[in-house]
């Protein structure tokens, strides 16, 4: 092969081959796993060098340049598609497989019945890092297929992280809901938080302090562990939902004594030309109120169903 070729044709070909392909592996991984880090080990199979060949594929002097398509793994076909038309197609070469070379069936070696490689199970340890988010990659250099005359490819871990049942993560914080009783968002309470790193945490609600539905309170350096700086932590952030009383909890002859203690009901004077109608339970389910929406709807392409534009 002279300079030129080397540059432009042959060697061109050898430079974008000159490393194997990646291979990408999910790995199943609990929040508890990136709050404390974890070591999992992973079995993978991969492409080694056929070691009784040393990647040649057969007995030495056996290979040779495929005669169909010269060594270069691929056909070009003309084909005619009309009147003075033709079109060139390009496959992969039938008789070497895309190889550029081939093999006498009685040469190939019994190891790799001509492959030039095997396959191989391999155990790869994988550090989890404190901190380390759904999606983040663990590169593993130089651990993918072999190949004769090419580098092997990376071996890429990506963290698939499972949903928990209590926590949510954002960022560096972990979220939560919380239920508590009407009587402890008034009077105060304390609570009891059990952490991804297996501590327990008291919260308490001062005496006096309202907690209200939808309320957000937070505990600085409890949220997730800083990746690189695992001695930091984000914030963990609660949201308090309020348990309201079952209808008719409580006896009518008590309910003076429990308004005296809340602030006082507004006071509406009702004179005689209003109208007082009766308030009853909504059911959003029903048919009547499905129809009565989907016709008054705002449609992204228009108006309002029922309502015409007029047209000068």
């Amino acid at each position: 092969m002279d300079i030129f070729d080397m540059f432009f044709g042959g060697g061109g070909r050898m430079a974008r081959e000159r490393r194997g392909k990646n291979v990408v592996h999910q790995l199943s991984v609990t929040l508890e796993d990136l709050y404390n880090g974890v070591t999992k080990k992973l079995a993978l199979q991969k492409n080694v060098i056929c070691e009784k060949c040393e990647g040649v594929g057969g007995k030495k002097g056996s290979v040779e340049k495929c005669p169909l398509c010269k060594g270069r793994g691929m056909q070009i076909h003309i084909q005619q598609i009309g009147p003075g038309m033709v079109q060139q197609i390009q496959t992969v070469c039938v008789e070497c497989k895309g190889q550029g070379e081939r093999i006498n069936p009685k040469d190939r070696c019994e190891s790799c019945s001509g492959a030039k490689v095997t396959r191989e199970k391999k155990i790869i340890e994988v550090h989890v890092e404190k901190g380390m988010k759904d999606g983040q990659k663990i590169l593993f250099h130089g651990e993918g297929d072999q190949e004769p005359e090419l580098e092997p490819g990376d071996v890429i871990i990506v963290l698939d992280q499972k949903d928990h049942s209590v926590f949510q993560r954002r960022g560096h914080d972990l979220v939560m809901k919380m239920k508590i009783q009407l009587s402890e968002a008034l009077c105060g309470f304390k609570k009891t938080i059990k952490t991804l790193d297996d501590r327990t945490l008291v919260i308490t609600s001062k005496s006096g302090e309202v907690v209200k539905h939808g309320d957000l309170k937070c505990v600085h350096n409890e949220g997730m562990p800083i990746y690189k700086a695992p001695l930091e932590r984000g914030t963990l952030i609660i949201q308090f939902l309020v348990i309201f009383p079952e209808k008719h909890w409580l006896s009518p002859e008590k309910l003076p004594q429990l308004e005296a203690l809340l602030p006082p009901r507004q006071t509406v004077r009702i004179t005689e030309d209003m109208d007082q109608v009766e308030l009853k339970e909504f059911n959003p389910s029903e048919q009547n109120w499905r129809q009565h929406r989907e016709a008054y709807e705002e449609d992204d392409d228009g108006p309002r169903a029922g309502v015409q534009c007029q047209t000068a």
